[in-house]
């Protein structure tokens, strides 16, 4: 008897198991997966010891996920302090900090486990953005290829490719699901419109969840989507009392899905404004480190930025490398959303399952992104124009590549290819053959797509932990100090994350300035008196990055009277200035 429900038992879970993995949503994960591993490729030959791009940015990123689980498994009061930029506080908020990440981090420890980590995130952030996108491009009503163009188009765009090396620019796959899921939850799709009995409050809890964790990888990103909610909470509410005065009946609202929105967007906003907090405390220790115009215009692209595509392309990147070398600042500036999805698009504007005006809204989305993106280019530095946001819209000035807004002129042309790509009424019973086949046809666009994200990417070694690091005591000082070395001295700091006075952002705080200046000398009496006094136990000389700075003769300069200890580490020297 025992033995007969057991078996009942593993047959029906067998058959559960077998269509859960059959359903759609099953396999567009593990599309979003294989596509990801496959076009980011080579990322997974050599995840331990190469990174994409280069090792400037990337490291940092590395580090920023890193601290991020060491300081929530150790000390979470001091998050927003990190071991960096010794001894200034909050010092995580200098950069984006890929804050929501940090779990990630909670396993392994080390330079060579955040940089693992670092390139498997690498890895899911575009199979993320590619379910996303195809999640939103279903719920508003696209059929399987429309909506696997959309996530194709936002995950793979040639635009991206430039971004390889900024992995708070690439994860943009929380934006499109949680419109997806906030839509679901409020029973809305662009072919139905609203429908009551589909209305789901969990998903809308969940899609407000997955907003706030959107933000806290970043504002550069977060910020504009956090402004985007609130323009869509702002239309509903209007739609809803405008229908309230015209029919004199107030439009039923489910008490569920209320207390969801409510509760969803009230978390939301504390979210935003618990992350906002310290970049603010920031920008008031450190005035330098405040966005102005003129980096906005220096990083603003002309329009024929929109049509050039980055040399990571690469069936675009050869073909274009005459427009490139017009652009100003090519790595932010060459912003193509790709050319299949653009014809899709213009497609989707003449022939769709959308309704015209939905069409018409849609377009004008792109229209008013693009204006955004353009940055200064559209409208100058004058009001009104993208300058009118930087003066007058709270934390828009932290935002100093307005090019990457065009990854929502990217969301919007694949919801209009979406709808080119969508049958819209059912195929008569005579002609089943025939639609079989168009949809067969419309995995073309797919591919077409998709080739268009193919990467010629540099790959390049991250440089390994000098063994005189390992274990060091802090507070220390490496020098060479200053310039993007210091982002691999982070990375190497994650190795039981001494305090340190290395650190590189967007400007430079005064406190490590004056080390600097102090430390030129090194190692002389004036030297090591400022860096006691400052609270330096060790410093780390690195004679093989020292080439070309004021250290490059440090090794050789002589010790006697300075009451430290010298002592060789492999090719380093560690010096000890205990009192």
């Amino acid at each position: 008897m025992v033995a007969r429900r057991v078996g009942r038992g593993l047959r029906w879970a067998g058959r559960w198991a077998g269509r859960a993995a059959r359903h759609e949503w099953s396999l567009a994960v593990l599309a979003g997966l294989l596509l990801a591993v496959a076009l980011t490729w080579p990322t997974l030959r050599d995840p331990a010891g190469a990174i994409p791009q280069d090792t400037g940015d990337p490291t940092l990123q590395a580090w920023q996920i890193a601290w991020g689980g060491h300081a929530l498994l150790t000390d979470p009061a001091r998050l927003w302090h990190s071991n960096t930029f010794f001894p200034e506080p909050y010092t995580y908020a200098y950069s984006d900090t890929l804050l929501g990440f940090a779990p990630f981090a909670l396993v392994g420890e080390g330079p060579v486990a955040a940089v693992i980590r670092y390139n498997l995130l690498y890895v899911l952030t575009h199979a993320l953005a590619f379910v996303g996108a195809y999640a939103l491009a279903r719920q508003v009503g696209a059929g399987r290829a429309g909506a696997a163009v959309a996530g194709a188009s936002f995950a793979y765009a040639p635009w991206k490719l430039a971004q390889a090396g900024h992995l708070h620019v690439l994860c943009v796959g929380g934006i499109a699901l949680a419109l997806a899921m906030l839509a679901r939850g409020h029973g809305w799709s662009l072919r139905h419109g609203y429908r009551p009995d589909r209305v789901r409050p969990g998903w809308a809890a969940a899609g407000w969840a997955v907003a706030a964790w959107q933000v806290t990888l970043g504002f550069g990103i977060g910020l504009p989507f956090a402004y985007v909610l609130a323009l869509l909470c702002l239309t509903v509410a209007t739609a809803y009392a405008l229908t309230w005065r015209w029919r004199r009946t107030r439009p039923a609202v489910p008490r569920g899905l209320l207390l969801a929105d409510l509760a969803g967007a009230t978390g939301f906003a504390g979210v935003t404004l618990l992350m906002a907090a310290p970049y603010f405390e920031v920008v008031a220790r450190h005035p330098a480190g405040r966005r102005t115009v003129a980096q906005v215009e220096m990083f603003s692209p002309p329009v024929r930025g929109f049509l050039t595509a980055p040399p990571e392309s690469w069936l675009w990147g050869p073909r274009h490398e005459a427009a490139r070398a017009t652009l100003g600042f090519p790595g932010e500036m060459t912003l193509l959303p790709g050319v299949v999805l653009v014809a899709l698009a213009l497609t989707g504007l003449v022939f769709s399952a959308w309704r015209l005006r939905h069409r018409l809204a849609l377009a004008a989305g792109v229209l008013v992104s693009l204006a955004l993106a353009a940055g200064t280019t559209f409208g100058g530095d004058g009001d009104p124009g993208y300058v009118t946001l930087v003066r007058h819209v709270p934390g828009w000035d932290g935002i100093r590549t307005p090019g990457r807004l065009v990854l929502w002129t990217t969301l919007l042309l694949g919801l209009l290819a979406a709808g080119a790509l969508t049958v819209r009424e059912p195929a008569p019973a005579g002609r089943r053959d025939w639609r079989r086949a168009a949809r067969a046809a419309l995995v073309l666009p797919v591919l077409l797509v998709l080739v268009e994200g193919v990467n010629r990417t540099p790959h390049v070694p991250v440089p390994a932990e000098p063994a005189a690091l390992r274990g060091v005591r802090g507070p220390v000082l490496v020098l060479p100090l200053g310039g993007v070395r210091d982002y691999h001295v982070m990375l190497w700091s994650t190795d039981g994350f001494p305090r340190t006075v290395n650190g590189f952002a967007s400007f430079t705080p005064a406190s490590q300035r004056r080390t600097r200046d102090a430390t030129l000398g090194f190692p002389d009496v004036a030297s090591v008196a400022y860096l006691r006094a400052a609270g330096v136990r060790t410093v780390v000389l690195l004679p093989r990055y020292a080439a070309g700075t004021p250290w490059q003769d440090a090794a050789a300069r002589p010790t006697d009277g300075l009451g430290i200890r010298r002592e060789q580490v492999a090719d380093g020297l560690v010096y000890r200035l205990d009192p």
